[in-house]
């Protein structure tokens, strides 16, 4: 995982000299409020119960995610209140945000309307976790501007429904701020009050309620004791029977909540900065709590949360590599989530539970090469997603479920070079998306997962020989990650681009149009070249870029251009030989590896360096021949262009012996009885050719040109 950056603390908002001028405050706020002045009423009764809040003498003092529970919830910032009157407004504002450990907005659809409001949330949110926000919703709808018709209900501000990502820019990605319901007819404004507290506190709202009641329950038992003296033992011991069951009862929602936010909100906290010891931990407490339980007798809640812990264990070790230990656990979970789907059958959230363990065991078939189990486990993921729509058909949730389970199946069958089957399967996604994007067209992520189906649609298409289809295709997924890089300026759109033009200049070469292929091969370069330096450690976009130097090499070197050729050929090959030094080399870096050794062959050949032409051909076959697992027919496709190659290097050599051996080694590891993508029939025919099969070959070379497609070397 790569590392989070260090950012500098600084105003965004602010120029240089209004930075140097902004006042310092002496004290450090619990909560800055934000809101609109036509909810002035409202932020003033909870600006006055905030600060009156006694926090239960049993929770203050206790470390949660959110750092030691205080006594008290003050000081809360509010502007009316708090700022003086000849100060500059808008420095005491951020300097206040800056002080602050909680933000939180009155949110109506007045406040999302206003422009003040939304800067202030911007500005706290490019420097604290999400959530440190929270929302109190007095009137309105959240989330109503994705709604055709009901823009003018929206409630939440502009900056509130979207994620910052850790360099402070907004992406495109829906937040999820914990919201409190203070409208007529909501939770309740004190249920509401209690909620946004336990936000803040981290803790469970049954916690503080429960203690509510407790109070109360001890209230009314003294009351009664003193008011019936003549039952003061009997009412005594009531009391101290209520009491211990009351404690027994909080100890456990204590215990229970505790499990609950170590399950959900510690451990997304700790995923993304790679703590794996620390995650492998949080899952190990979890279960000791729950091995002193009869697994019959745990709640509902209880069951999930014991197999949520056995999935994140699993996902530790898959990560690091102890893929035996990952199937194991997996399938415990997978156990748990089945029984709590069978208590429930009718629940489509319990369905959901179960079909990710399900997915979990099948992805690590489908890594293991075992693609029938893989595809058995997909199957079975489909027909749970199916399930839930059926009991759920208006969640979007559940219909997303379906398009990835028609991907995921797709992918399995695939990779068993069923082409047509996996091609049927991933326009069935298409359509799903297409459908969902079109009913919330302003939803990034439907609009994202839409390219996403377009790649796999055209990776069908092409294996199947639509070459013109498979074109088609990926310039829509083109034109998609484009549009919306140029709507959000996202890394994650941006870094999306590398292979999307990588992929559509392959498909250019196969229909010989070499100056558009070149033309997305260097576009791809230019683009992985300017996110290199905003995450140098970020190792997906460092395989992205070598892949993207490696196919414009061979480009410019087909097209006689060796000096230019050379230089992103040398590029690549640094970069592939340092991800090779980091502690998990993967199998694709090894490829690379391979892939930068041929690469070098054959310039040198262009050069006239016929020996060393051949010590790199002969090297790449040897380090090819190291890399395990995958695609098996792929790589003996692979195996074959490196023999293919050191018959040619032999040739130049004037060796016509050795080089009609390595012509026919090169025939004898190609596979025999499957289905051969465009480029694999081609190598096919070239080796034919090398070898003096023209028959064979010429038979090859029609069938390819009646796809469209031409051969480029």
């Amino acid at each position: 995982m790569a590392k989070v950056a260090r950012l500098p603390k600084i105003d965004r908002f602010a120029d240089a000299e209004t930075r140097v001028r902004a006042p310092r405050l002496r004290t450090r706020y619990y909560a800055f409020l934000s809101y609109s002045h036509r909810d002035k009423e409202l932020a003033e009764w909870l600006h006055r119960e905030l600060e009156h809040f006694r926090v239960p003498r049993t929770l203050a003092g206790k470390l949660t995610a959110n750092g030691v529970v205080p006594h008290r919830l003050m000081p809360i910032f509010r502007d009316e209140r708090d700022l003086s009157a000849g100060g500059e407004i808008g420095d005491e504002i951020k300097a206040a945000l800056a002080a602050s450990q909680f933000l939180v907005v009155l949110c109506s659809p007045t406040a999302a309307k206003s422009r003040w409001t939304n800067t202030e949330i911007e500005s706290f949110k490019r420097t604290r976790p999400e959530g440190c926000v929270l929302a109190a919703v007095v009137a309105g709808e959240p989330f109503a501007s994705d709604l055709p018709g009901r823009e003018d209900e929206e409630c939440f501000p502009p900056a509130l429904r979207f994620k910052y990502d850790r360099r402070g820019h907004q992406t495109a990605k829906r937040a999820e701020p914990l919201a409190a319901d203070f409208r007529e007819g909501g939770e309740g404004r004190r249920t509401a009050f209690l909620k946004l507290v336990a936000g803040m506190l981290g803790v469970g709202l049954d916690e503080l309620v429960k203690r509510e009641q407790t109070r109360r329950h001890r209230s009314l038992a003294w009351l009664a004791a003193g008011s019936l003296a003549g039952m003061a033992v009997t009412s005594t011991l009531a009391v101290t029977a209520i009491q211990a069951r009351d404690a027994a009862r909080d100890q456990r929602r204590e215990a229970e909540g505790l499990v609950a936010f170590m399950v959900g909100d510690l451990k997304d906290k700790l995923e993304p900065i790679g703590k794996l010891d620390a995650l492998d931990g949080v899952g190990a407490r979890v279960l000791a709590y729950y091995s002193k339980q009869n697994m019959a007798d745990l709640s509902d809640a209880a069951l999930l949360q014991r197999s949520k812990a056995l999935t994140l264990m699993a996902q530790v070790a898959d990560a690091r590599g102890d893929v035996p230990a990952a199937v194991r656990l997996y399938r415990q979970a997978m156990a748990g989530t089945a029984e709590t789907m069978r208590r429930n059958p009718r629940d489509p959230q319990a369905i959901f539970d179960h079909a990710q363990n399900v997915f979990y065991v099948g992805e690590i078939d489908h890594n293991r090469g075992n693609f029938p189990a893989a595809e058995a486990a997909m199957r079975e993921y489909r027909r749970l997603a199916l399930r839930m729509v059926a009991l759920s058909p208006d969640s979007m949730k559940y219909r997303m479920e379906v398009q990835y389970a028609d991907t995921n199946l797709g992918v399995a069958l695939f990779d068993q070079r069923r082409f047509q089957e996996a091609a049927a399967l991933y326009l069935e996604a298409l359509k799903t998306i297409e459908a969902i994007a079109a009913a919330d067209p302003r939803n990034l992520s439907y609009q994202q997962n839409t390219g996403e189906a377009l790649t796999w649609l055209a990776d069908a298409q092409f294996a199947m020989g639509d070459v013109r289809g498979a074109i088609r295709s990926r310039q829509r997924d083109l034109a998609l990650i484009a549009k919306l890089f140029a709507a959000t300026d996202s890394t994650d759109y941006q870094n999306r681009l590398v292979p999307a033009h990588r992929m559509l200049g392959m498909l250019y070469n196969s229909q010989g149009q070499t100056s558009a292929a070149t033309a997305e091969f260097q576009a791809a370069v230019n683009v992985a070249d300017a996110l290199a330096p905003k995450e140098p450690t970020n190792k997906l976009w460092q395989e992205y870029a070598y892949r993207a130097k490696l196919d414009l090499g061979r480009q410019l070197l087909l097209a006689g251009r060796e000096q230019e050729a050379a230089g992103q050929i040398s590029a690549a090959c640094g970069i592939v030989s340092a991800l090779l030094k980091s502690d998990s080399p993967t199998r694709e870096w090894r490829i690379g590896m391979s892939r930068c050794l041929a690469l070098r062959a054959r310039l040198a050949r262009a050069d006239g360096s016929r020996d060393q032409a051949l010590q790199f051909a002969r090297a790449a076959l040897v380090a090819g021949q190291q890399v395990t697992g995958g695609d098996r027919v792929a790589h003996a496709f692979l195996m074959a262009d490196y023999q293919l190659l050191i018959g040619d290097c032999e040739l130049a050599l004037g060796d016509g012996a050795a080089a009609q051996s390595g012509w026919s080694a090169a025939l004898a590891v190609l596979p025999k009885g499957v289905a051969e993508e465009p480029d694999e029939l081609s190598e096919r025919a070239t080796i034919m050719e090398r070898l003096g099969k023209t028959g064979q070959a010429q038979a090859i070379r029609s069938r390819l040109a009646k796809m469209g497609y031409t051969q480029i070397d």
